[in-house]
């Protein structure tokens, strides 16, 4: 077998989850091979340079060698070298820092209990404790020979 289907290829080589996700990207013209848009039953052979577009990152692959049948990950250095650029990858990284950094990753949304905390972190005591009142007058602080016209 020297030749194949793009999308079955990408689905086979693990680059997408599904073959209908390969398609779908195909559609959108985010799947690129020698620096043109294709369909999904475009035909690729041993040696194409495949570029997959999944926001904000642009892969880049060449093809080492053709199937149809899905296979393990282990595998997949096999059919496929990564020349994607580092520029990409710190893209990615970037996209990364710049997300909501406080929360520990993992732990999910924050718990009934959190909440409070950061409602109690974040509100302003409305009421004054006991003591003398403030109060602040305007015209004491008035300068009247200075306008700003």
């Amino acid at each position: 077998m020297s030749e194949v289907r793009i999308d079955k290829w990408m689905w086979a080589t693990r680059i997408f989850k599904t073959r209908t996700i390969a398609s779908e990207a195909c559609k959108k013209n985010r799947v690129l091979v020698g620096g043109v848009n294709v369909k999904p039953s475009r035909i690729i052979k041993t040696g194409d340079v495949v570029s997959v577009r999944k926001p904000p990152v642009t892969y880049s692959f060449r093809v080492l060698d053709v199937t149809e049948k899905r296979m393990g990950a282990k595998q997949v250095p096999l059919y496929l070298e990564n020349i994607t650029p580092p520029e990409e990858y710190e893209i990615l990284e970037m996209n990364k820092i710049s997300g909501f950094v406080n929360r520990a990753k993992g732990l999910g949304r924050p718990t009934k209990k959190d909440r409070r905390e950061l409602d109690g972190f974040t509100d302003v005591e409305t009421d004054m404790p006991d003591g003398p009142e403030l109060s602040f007058d305007w015209d004491e602080y008035w300068d009247e020979d200075t306008d700003d016209e």
